[in-house]
């Protein structure tokens, strides 16, 4: 069975939550209309990403009032959507994804758990789970954000629960382009998953948002790619060509982790801490 999906790369003029969730309205609108059963989007979608202190105001628990508005907008359309929150859990602030179904019911929750500089450091708790998974029609999903795909243990870590796709809302700026052309295709390859990496575009505050949304086969190529305005993509994710590509790219099964034990040095610190020194601290 082929799973119909549509990535929303918007809105360009990213306002208040109810501007946002207007817009968020009017993407499921047309992915229902596109067939699609589930809808993405990016990084902190409904709040607004690069805000200041806005983001810490406009944070709520994860069944608060935008819930209730994105749950109203799933069951009017008959669409699963994906959306990006700032979740307030007692005196932290989480940077956050949640999956509602065409039902209005929750899925799964994610807290971004690699928190990328001062725009997130200064407002933001990291999240403590890693693989957060839910099945969807007859593939199992994962969910990660933005920053957390940019290290290939967190993929490979999806990949070894059995995660099939990959839903990466982002918040990708300029200049570091690199991360949707080349990072996101090889993290698909290198752990055989389909990826969707969804972003932002516009500007916003002292960022510019540098679109080019894509769907990522797990042979490394492009479904779909977007340019760097406002778009809706459509996609088809296959089973079928998941099951084709592991066969023929056995990086899974061919690797050797009795030897993968060196542990990881602080940055700036010289040679690799072999294991057997690691074991004798």
């Amino acid at each position: 069975m082929t799973n119909t999906v549509s990535l929303y790369q918007g809105p360009e003029d990213s306002g208040d939550v109810e501007s946002n969730l207007t817009a968020l309205d009017a993407a499921a609108a047309a992915a229902a209309a596109a067939g699609a059963s589930i809808l993405v989007t990016p990084e902190m979608s409904v709040s607004g990403y690069d805000i200041g202190e806005l983001v810490v105001d406009r944070a709520e628990p994860f069944d608060g009032p935008i819930f209730g508005r994105v749950a109203q907008i799933a069951r009017a359309h008959g669409v699963a959507i994906v959306y990006g929150y700032p979740e307030r859990s007692g005196e932290s602030v989480y940077n956050a994804v949640q999956v509602v179904d065409a039902t209005g019911t929750s899925l799964a929750r994610y807290r971004k758990t690699h928190l990328f500089g001062e725009l997130d450091r200064a407002h933001f708790t990291p999240g403590q789970e890693l693989v957060v998974q839910f099945d969807f029609e007859d593939l199992r999903c994962g969910l990660l954000t933005c920053y957390d795909v940019e290290f290939p243990e967190t993929v490979r870590a999806h990949a070894d629960a059995g995660t099939q796709w990959l839903i990466v809302p982002t918040g990708l700026m300029s200049p570091f382009e690199i991360i949707a052309t080349h990072v996101v295709p090889t993290r698909a390859y290198e752990s055989q998953v389909f990826v969707t990496y969804v972003n932002r575009c516009g500007t916003e505050s002292s960022l510019t948002y540098c679109g080019l949304t894509c769907a990522v086969a797990p042979d490394g190529t492009d479904i779909a790619r977007a340019g760097v305005h406002e778009q809706l993509l459509t996609v088809h994710l296959d089973p079928a060509d998941l099951d084709r590509s592991r066969a023929i790219n056995t990086h899974l099964s061919d690797r050797r982790p009795d030897l993968y034990r060196t542990a990881p040095r602080p940055a700036g610190t010289a040679g690799p801490v072999r294991a057997e020194q690691e074991n004798d601290r």
